[in-house]
């Protein structure tokens, strides 16, 4: 049975802290994969140490020479796919299909990371003086705490850990517990790729010791975190007093707005993907179906159709469409809140509980749920579920459907269903999220194109594409006198 162990200062450590815990297939609930060793604060301290170490060299180090070694654990990524495919649908559930998807995009982020090296720049600015030449570079912050869930345990860590080593920064990796195989695999593709000892270090621990470890340490000038609301807005308070920056991509509940005159097919289709694929477990799951009356029925009725239609099992299995929760606490999340659902009054359809037959019993198997007629005062229409479920409200008009897609604390992606333009124009205008899809699911994006929402989503600056290293990056301004003078009158 493989050990899975921290990775600090370009070795991999045996923990002293002598707890471990079990890395468990969630699809056969009695398949081992391995044991994690969980880091203890001491070692979580150390990891902290060797990055600040390391930093200066690596600062040093030429933008377009940390890209190519990005750009070469991009080339591993590719080669080792399958390898890294097969170990998330083997701990986090996903199908392979899923898999080798999160991996495309994984790969495509580290590539344009890689380019990013080369335009690195800053502005030349003319100033108001004469013989003077102003300036402004991008600079690192230097030790920066990447926190990641186990949802898209390579995809996610990589769009955090290729900006932050491209602009210059050391890292110091804490991904859940629930993933340490594929971080372990992810740690190894960067460091073959060539980076020096301390510049990528891989913490396995718990949050509430190795991770707030990290977070105290006053070498860390920068945290990015992707989790809940709740853990991201107590770490920015954890870490505020010291100046910490903090980017935090956080919570969704995303709605589809259904319209009269949408092609109907496509818009069940893609609710169904958007809902159901991936077990629910993305931050951009479709959460809420907001349909006009008109059509209400209809929707309904093709929607429940399609849940029923899905073959849930084992993510390795060719014929499997939805794998499980990713562990006992989740499955059991889900199915408290479909008991929400049913004493809030909402209209149980389809799902409901544990799926069972052909060996699903051995697994954290929720059946695809769809509620009708939720309002929005029920918790299943305001809470993330993370699990397989649709909440279908109802709503008279437009108007009453724009009001209920923005009745929500999140703000991350949301999604329309119409072939009018001006409609889909002023949807656009008014929905309060920072990802919109217009006739398409609300999962789903692109390497090269910022990533991130609004409210209680979103954090600090955007991932991803054209904003990627904003967040991993200071700004100096620099001003150059060559006159050889002394400067007359007001300094300002």
């Amino acid at each position: 049975m493989e050990i899975y162990r921290s990775f600090i200062n370009g070795e991999w450590i045996e923990s002293q802290s002598g707890k471990t815990v079990p890395n468990i297939n969630p699809a056969v609930v009695n398949d081992t994969v391995g044991t994690v060793q969980i880091a203890s604060r001491d070692e979580a301290r150390r990891a902290v140490e060797a990055a600040y170490n390391a930093f200066r060299e690596w600062k040093r180090t030429p933008a377009p020479a940390r890209g190519r070694i990005i750009a070469r654990a991009a080339r591993l990524m590719e080669e080792r796919k399958e390898e890294l495919a097969r170990a998330i649908t083997r701990e986090e559930g996903k199908t392979l299909p899923e898999s080798r998807g999160e991996l495309s995009r994984a790969i495509n982020v580290v590539e344009f990371c890689a380019g990013e090296s080369r335009r690195l720049v800053g502005e030349t600015i003319p100033s108001e003086l004469p013989a003077n030449f102003a300036y402004t570079v991008k600079e690192p912050h230097g030790v920066v705490a990447c926190i990641t869930p186990w949802n898209f345990p390579v995809a996610i860590p990589a769009w955090k850990i290729a900006p932050a080593l491209v602009a210059g920064n050391t890292v110091v990796f804490k991904p859940a517990t629930l993933t340490p195989m594929t971080a372990v695999l992810l740690t190894k593709v960067f460091n073959e790729a060539g980076l020096p000892p301390g510049v990528l270090n891989l913490v396995l621990g718990s949050g509430s010791e190795a991770g707030d470890e990290i977070l105290n340490h006053p070498a860390v000038k920068a945290v990015s975190f992707t989790g809940s609301t709740e853990t991201g807005l107590k770490i920015y308070a954890q870490v505020a007093p010291r100046g910490v920056k903090v980017q935090a991509e956080m919570g969704g509940k995303n709605p589809v707005v259904v319209l009269e005159d949408c092609d109907m097919q496509l818009a069940v289709e893609s609710t169904a993907q958007g809902a159901f694929g991936s077990t629910g477990q993305r931050c951009t799951a479709t959460s809420r179906a907001i349909v006009v009356d008109s059509v209400a029925d209809q929707f309904v009725e093709k929607i429940v159709e399609r849940a029923k239609s899905f073959r849930l099992g084992p993510g390795d299995d060719a014929e499997t469409h939805i794998g499980p929760s990713v562990d006992e606490g989740q499955f059991k999340t889900v199915l408290k809140y479909i008991d929400i659902g049913r004493e809030d009054g909402a209209e149980l359809l389809c799902g409901g509980k544990r799926a069972e037959g052909d060996g699903l019993e051995n697994g954290w198997f929720v059946e695809p749920t769809v509620f009708d007629r939720v309002t929005t005062d029920m918790r299943i229409a305001q809470e993330e579920i993370f699990g397989p479920v649709l909440s279908v409200i109802r709503v008279k008009d437009f108007e009453e459907a724009m009001t209920i897609a923005n009745d929500s604390e999140y703000g991350l992606s949301s999604s329309i269903f119409t072939n009018d333009a001006n409609t889909i124009y002023r949807f656009v205008d008014e929905i309060e999220t920072g990802i919109t899809h217009v006739n398409s699911p609300t999962t789903g994006g692109e390497a090269h194109i910022p990533f991130g929402g609004v409210k209680n989503t979103g954090l600090g600056a955007r991932e991803q594409g054209s904003t990627a290293l904003d967040f991993y990056t200071e700004l100096k301004v620099v001003y150059v006198d060559y006159t050889g003078r002394k400067r007359e009158g007001n300094l300002y």
